[in-house]
């Protein structure tokens, strides 16, 4: 393992590399650094890749800016930082925040990436259970106390006693995250695997997702199989989606290394 400093749009954003291989791309969920959103994950990954994870703006041990938190600077931030690691193309998996900022690179560069996997992603607020995004906005950082994320928090960040700025800041960015249209999402070019609990984003907004990714179509009929995927897992909540590697690795390594 190897890792170091990017230096990108005035921050030092931390990164990690394993194993070897094709570039694939981690990135995290709010509150969360690469150890509590992939911890399960990454030492499987990096049996046959490159794994690079990058700990965006605020989180873990990234130091925050004054600026605020938003996905289109946070996937400005990833692009600057892969050309600084002279990441020509590379396969992107994202979980929750990380999953939107996965999905505004491959928008804005979609010849940096060759498949995207978007775990627990909402394109637009359709995609929150009634009361979710409410709920957030009372969120206080004593709550937080003594989770893996404010663990972790504690024994990464330059500046521990930032925690509870970083929850006001991710509250703020609840308020204005990205509402992408239709049209955006059907202009995603590299192939998408769309990942989700059956108690995470609501059921209906992820067949919308898949439908506009072009699925929704029989498999059975000449055209065959779209070139996108759908996975739904039973049983499983929003913040389940990192502790369900023995479901999910096998899903991933037959996307990622399909043709």
């Amino acid at each position: 393992m190897s890792s170091g400093y990017a230096e990108v749009n005035g921050l030092r954003l931390y990164y990690e590399i394993h194993g070897e291989g094709r570039p694939l791309v981690l990135l995290h969920g709010a509150f969360s650094g690469i150890r509590s959103s992939f911890g399960v994950y990454l030492p499987e990954l990096a049996k046959s890749h490159r794994v690079i994870g990058l700990e965006m703006q605020g989180h873990a041990h990234t130091a925050d800016v004054a600026r605020p938190l938003r996905v289109p600077s946070m996937a400005a931030d990833t692009i600057a930082a892969l050309e600084q690691l002279g990441v020509e193309q590379a396969d992107l998996f994202g979980y929750s925040l990380g999953a939107g900022v996965a999905f505004q690179v491959a928008l804005d560069r979609p010849d940096l990436v060759r498949k995207i996997v978007l775990m627990s992603l909402s394109f637009d607020n359709s995609g929150f259970h009634p009361g979710a995004l409410e709920g957030l906005a009372q969120l206080q950082a004593e709550w937080l106390v003594g989770s893996n994320w404010h663990q972790e928090y504690m024994s990464t960040a330059p500046d521990p006693a930032a925690f509870p700025q970083l929850v006001e800041k991710i509250k703020d960015l609840n308020a204005n995250l990205p509402q992408w249209t239709d049209d955006e999402v059907r202009s995603l070019q590299p192939p998408a695997l769309v990942l989700s609990g059956d108690s995470d984003i609501v059921p209906e907004h992820l067949v919308r997702f898949f439908r506009l990714l072009g699925g929704g179509i029989s498999g059975d009929t000449p055209a065959g199989l779209p070139r996108s995927r759908l996975g739904v897992l039973p049983a499983t909540a929003h913040t389940m989606m990192v502790d369900r590697a023995e479901l999910l690795l096998p899903m991933l390594r037959d996307f990622l290394d399909s043709d």
